[in-house]
């Protein structure tokens, strides 16, 4: 019996552009610290790592310098900046101008809210139990965004935004440093979400305000 006729071949996956795969591994590694503050990036290395020549790596080098994620030496490479102490000052403050006020506004939650809040929280819980910092840390600012989304404010939205890559690479940072952050990080996240759901406006600031607190004590070289 004729066997049947092969169906067409699946087409090939389209890849990004050179350059953008170049800024995607990199700005990953580096939000992840596995390229590190200090690291020196040369242009010939990442071109090896990635599969590209060296001019799409140059763009590349380009755009995250412009973001502030690297300092570019000519002829040398490419110089992983490293988190300091003041700018980590400065994204916790601004964080709690945003998230205070906006943990306010979302107060009595939506149903999609407190549904969608619970979901991160197991998420991180999981990525935790697995030893994943990196997805630790990206749930851990997904919960915080999604009260700020809720607040019903599109500029305060589009400002938080701005912090994310940094929110990400502090979040990692401080989680190798102090391991004993991650537990404490998930407890105070069910504490916020308790009083979310119990619609209590004051108690929800509160715990708001004294999770991110910590962050400043860490810079102090304490711990609380």
């Amino acid at each position: 019996m004729p066997s049947a006729p092969a169906g067409p071949a699946p087409l090939p996956t389209k890849q990004p552009p050179a350059a953008d795969r170049v800024y995607m591994h990199v700005k990953q590694a580096v939000l992840d610290r596995r390229y590190e503050g200090g690291t020196l990036l040369t242009e010939g290395e990442l071109a090896q790592a990635v599969g590209v020549s060296r001019t799409p790596v140059r763009e590349a080098l380009l755009k995250l310098e412009m973001e502030g994620l690297l300092k570019l030496y000519p002829k040398k490479g490419a110089l992983v900046l490293a988190v300091s102490a003041q700018e980590i000052a400065d994204v916790v403050e601004t964080r709690l101008l945003v998230e205070e006020f906006a943990v306010r506004r979302a107060v009595p939650p939506p149903a999609t809210l407190v549904a969608r809040l619970e979901e991160l929280l197991e998420e991180q819980k999981r990525h935790a139990e697995a030893g994943d910092l990196a997805e630790v840390a990206v749930t851990d600012r997904c919960f915080h965004a999604e009260i700020v989304k809720h607040a019903g404010n599109q500029i305060l939205v589009r400002l938080y935004d701005q912090l994310r890559d940094r929110q990400l690479r502090m979040g990692v940072a401080v989680m190798q440093s102090q391991p004993d952050r991650v537990a404490k990080n998930i407890a105070e996240h069910a504490e916020i979400l308790d009083r979310v759901k119990a619609g209590d406006v004051e108690g929800a600031a509160h715990c708001v305000r004294q999770h991110l607190s910590w962050v400043k004590v860490l810079v102090r070289g304490e711990d609380r």
